[in-house]
């Protein structure tokens, strides 16, 4: 099974309005409500491949009760711990005439050194039987920055392979704890490294602690730096539509591969492919099969010379 872990779950609200225009009252024309949380989109997308999946994480009041009973009609595993706050919300406003995208992320709830405790004992009894985990998204109020690094090491000492998708701080300490894989989007890191430069700035990452690091360049594809060499992947064409959620369908096709023990090409092409794929979706954590289908035999990967 794989493990996916969402620190600050929320309730994912799409709205789709015929254009968006700041100052204005809107009639919205489709609300689409699914549970989220990055790590919540990398678990339903690998369901949907097939994957045996796990979602822990925090879950509390009325908002994460809706969020787990949507939850219950996937094929995901819900192994989400209890919390006393009440789980966030995230809007996103989909302009259908332009195809752009705004988001509105709640604040998620302040997690007690009790919940705290309670998830890691969740965690350290799913790591037995997992053949990897994610760690993914933002860090709620009350849990220490260095949260993703304990997580790490955890993994790390169950032999269970981890993948690390975070940004600022609680990337800075989590690389440095050894992750088999990161995937930072070019702004993160650029925060990271201080490098805007994609190849420099990848393997600057490598060399902070990651095995391997995978970047997303948006619609140019992904750059990854890893023990085998540097990849350059690229989709056919850039696709429109919503990219929320593009970049965690990314990650589960990265995890896919991996516990395929699929070559690097390939990883990177399943990734690449659902990401556009999942752009073509009205929502985060689903993706368009039939043009998943299509885009895996289109997408481009190429060896590069560092």
């Amino acid at each position: 099974m794989i493990v996916t872990v969402t620190l600050n779950t929320a309730l994912d609200l799409t709205y789709r309005v015929p254009a968006l225009t700041p100052h204005a009252s809107h009639r919205v024309t489709q609300v689409i409500e699914r549970p989220g949380g990055k790590g919540l989109n990398v678990a339903r997308v690998l369901a949907a491949l097939g994957h045996e999946t796990v979602a822990t994480g925090f879950a509390g009041g009325a908002t994460g009760a809706t969020l787990r009973d949507q939850l219950a009609a996937t094929p995901v595993r819900d192994e989400l711990v209890e919390t006393a706050g009440t789980t966030r919300r995230t809007v996103a406003v989909v302009d259908t005439a332009s195809g752009d995208t705004t988001q509105l992320n709640e604040p998620g709830p302040t997690v007690t050194a009790a919940e705290w405790n309670a998830f890691r004992a969740r965690f350290t009894e799913l790591l037995d039987g997992a053949r990897a985990v994610a760690l993914c998204g933002s860090l709620p109020p009350g849990i220490h920055v260095g949260a993703y690094a304990e997580l790490i090491r955890l993994a790390r000492t169950a032999g269970v392979p981890v993948l690390l998708d975070t940004s600022g701080e609680p990337l800075r300490r989590g690389i440095a704890a050894r992750p088999d894989l990161v995937k930072p989007n070019a702004d993160e890191l650029a925060q990271l490294t201080g490098a805007r430069e994609p190849h420099r700035a990848t393997r600057d990452a490598r060399r902070r602690g990651a095995r391997a690091v995978v970047s997303s360049l948006g619609p140019e594809g992904m750059l990854a730096a890893t023990p085998e060499g540097l990849w350059r992947a690229t989709p056919p064409a850039a696709v429109k539509g919503n990219p929320t959620g593009a970049g965690d369908s990314a990650v589960a096709g990265l995890l896919s591969g991996l516990v395929d023990d699929a070559p690097w090409p390939e990883r990177l092409t399943r990734a690449v492919a659902l990401s556009a794929a999942t752009v073509l979706s009205p929502v985060a954590g689903e993706f368009d099969a039939p043009a998943y289908e299509e885009l895996l035999t289109r997408v481009t990967v190429t060896a590069e010379t560092p």
